[in-house]
């Protein structure tokens, strides 16, 4: 069973996007195509995060509150060169900001569970030798236990 979802898009916020020789075209909220020829696999391209201060950033958090406590299923819509060029990490974060967990997604999709010491977790875009891609979204989806 399924619960809550929410659908992140990329905004236009450029201070969490690898921009280095990258081209990057806001077709849509939906559809954001990016190329880059020359950027390296394991660079960290967009991050978003579930707590922001807002001073500093000017900008709201990305991402849901999640209960460290629930399932959550994960999935990216993007079409990319080639297809499997790109991954997802999740990193969770303590009541100090200190990394309280991580994982990789890698084939698109996943399950995930936070470490129950969780207070906020960001989504990290990587690229994982794609040199260009549309974004659509990321999907977070509840995992409920009720029949």
């Amino acid at each position: 069973m399924t619960g809550e979802s929410w659908k992140i898009y990329w905004n236009e916020y450029i201070k969490d996007t690898y921009l280095y020789g990258s081209e990057i075209f806001f077709h849509a909220k939906d559809d954001v195509e990016f190329r880059n020829e020359l950027m390296p696999p394991g660079t960290v391209i967009k991050s978003w995060f579930s707590k922001v201060n807002y001073q500093v950033m000017r900008i709201e958090p990305a991402l849901p509150m999640i209960d460290g406590e629930g399932s959550y299923h994960i999935s990216l819509d993007a079409s990319a060169e080639p297809a499997d060029g790109l991954l997802i990490r999740l990193i969770f974060y303590d009541r100090y900001d200190v990394e309280a967990g991580s994982q990789i997604v890698r084939d698109g999709e996943s399950d995930f569970r936070c470490p129950l010491k969780t207070f906020s977790y960001a989504v990290q875009l990587i690229n994982s030798g794609a040199t260009q891609f549309h974004f659509h979204s990321i999907i977070i989806t509840e995992i409920t236990d009720e029949e």
